[in-house]
């Protein structure tokens, strides 16, 4: 375990970091700027709060592992406590060495990294091969941090064979061994939240929510009322999801936006019974997805969020608002009832204009819950190309946008880091990656800590996996949080002009063999 201080800290200057060693580097680098000429360059200074301490000695799990990666970083915070968790040495098929977290306690000034133990064979001795998908939670009511992970088993090939759950009664601190929340042959895409309003009658449950991909993502939830030492029966609707994120109302309803198994539609579901049992989906919209360029592993799952007065906030990657769909912008919808039945129309954040030409995707939206109704506080952590169309030069971006009014109006948007080479992040089955969702989480400073992962040129070849241990993909931060700021941007009147029916009656049937699978 170390602790990163702000001695890490660096700005990361967009020219410079698309240098590489030697002549093609170069030659990249002229490129991708030449390309890029009217972007303005950021200044945010940045803090690494993570990097991968494995190399191929420490860690074999196959050939295909990419040192030093990190990727697909989620948060959570409570007071001045942040705690993040992120895949650690991406494996091209699947998961990565082990999980990784970051903890925080005074709103991101200094950070504690480590690794989860008792999972992987590579850390503690744990017994399975592989782990993906970190989710992270705090149990009020047990003072316990929880990091939610999907355990993968290699025989017969790469497979999610349990959802676990690590657990921290030190602030984050430090962490045990997991717990068993479900075993499975085919388990996937795995999240979690917890009731911590003390006058609700569930204070204190803690709701997990997977898919079963070998029974066409068959949705599963279940539920623990002890801070995550023990988890009930399996439950399920009979849905085919992926991608669900349950979040807790204070009246103690949870409501569970999600994609439906193919990510053709968002929807939510949701329980007033502590989990006992599940409604059916309420379909929030169909999704019009434009893939993006430069062979990058992304899609349009969401990211879910919710303000002090119990409104659900839901965010996706969608290009309905772009005519002939070249490109996405980063919509939302918000609830407009106590169960996730009715939901608003949904809207664009405008980030820039819609024949802009540049491409917004993998949102983490985060809602400041000390702020509701017309007054809620939004953050939204953005990755964006700033040509759609980039080809084989497409380099990524990281943006900020905010709002004061509930999504209403936004600020002007901030680039964070960026540009880097597509190339520099770990490749996987799927495409290049940062990971399939990132986060942003409000500390008790009021101010916006996002996490993500940003990438330097290797330090040998020029991609990331061509040389052992080449990579340079960390998770980083901003250094004092962002300030959530109004502003006059308006996505108001602005039509839609694509759609796609998602695939009509049938949204969330389970099909035997159907259904995305993100490890």
């Amino acid at each position: 375990m170390a602790v990163l201080s702000r001695a890490t800290r660096r700005t990361r200057a967009t020219l410079r970091t698309l240098v590489t060693s030697g002549a093609g580097g170069l030659a990249l680098a002229l490129v991708v700027a030449l390309a890029f000429p009217s972007l303005a360059f950021a200044n945010v200074t940045l803090t690494q709060i993570s990097s991968d301490p494995f190399t191929s000695s420490t860690c074999t799990a196959s050939n295909t592992t990419y040192h030093h990666t990190e990727v697909e970083p989620d948060s959570f915070s409570n007071g001045a406590t942040i705690v993040a968790a992120f895949q650690v040495a991406r494996i091209f098929d699947g998961g990565g060495c082990d999980v990784g977290f970051a903890t925080s306690s005074n709103n991101g000034g200094t950070w504690t990294q480590g690794l989860l133990p008792g999972i992987t064979k590579f850390s503690g001795a744990g017994p399975f091969d592989r782990v993906s998908d970190a989710a992270v939670a705090f149990d009020a009511r047990h003072n316990v941090w929880l990091i939610s992970t999907l355990a993968i088993s290699e025989a017969g090939g790469a497979h999610g064979a349990a959802v676990l759950t690590s657990r921290s009664t030190n602030g984050g601190l430090t962490w045990g061994n997991p717990v068993t929340t479900a075993t499975g042959s085919n388990v996937d895409k795995n999240w979690i939240a917890c009731d911590n309003t003390s006058t609700s009658a569930f204070f204190g449950h803690c709701y997990t929510e997977w898919d079963n991909n070998g029974a066409g993502n068959l949705l599963q939830m279940s539920t623990s009322s002890d801070g995550g030492l023990t988890w009930g029966a399996v439950k399920t609707n009979n849905a085919g999801v992926i991608g669900g994120q349950p979040v807790v109302r204070p009246d103690g309803t949870v409501i569970v936006p999600t994609d439906n198994a193919n990510e053709t539609a968002v929807g939510a579901f949701h329980s007033t019974d502590g989990g006992n049992t599940w409604s059916a989906i309420t379909t929030i919209a169909n999704i019009s997805h434009h893939r993006v360029a430069g062979s990058l592993r992304e899609g349009p799952l969401p990211s879910a969020e919710i303000d002090g007065a119990g409104t659900v906030y839901v965010a996706w990657t969608d290009c309905r608002f772009r005519s002939g769909c070249p490109s996405n912008d980063i919509v939302f919808s918000k609830s407009l009832n106590a169960t996730g039945t009715s939901w608003a129309a949904v809207s664009r954040v405008p980030i820039d204009a819609t024949n802009s030409g540049r491409d917004h995707f993998i949102p983490g939206l985060a809602v400041n819950k000390s702020t509701s109704g017309g007054t809620a506080r939004l953050g939204l952590t953005y990755y964006f190309y700033t040509t759609a169309a980039c080809g084989s030069s497409c380099a990524l971006n990281v943006g900020f946008i905010s709002s004061t009014n509930g999504g209403s109006t936004w600020s002007a948007a901030t680039q964070l880091a960026g540009p880097f080479n597509v190339g520099w992040v770990a490749n996987t089955s799927q495409g290049r990656m940062v990971g399939d969702y990132i986060s942003t989480s409000y500390g008790s400073d009021g101010l916006a800590h996002g996490v993500f992962m940003t990438a330097t040129a290797p330090t040998s070849g020029t991609t990331c996996g061509a040389v052992a241990n080449n990579c340079n993909e960390p998770a980083d931060s901003p250094a004092s949080g962002l300030a959530t700021l109004g502003g006059a941007a308006s996505s108001a009147g602005d039509p839609v002009v694509f759609t796609d029916n998602g695939g009509g009656a049938h949204l969330w049937d389970t099909v035997q063999g159907n259904g995305i699978r993100h490890r």
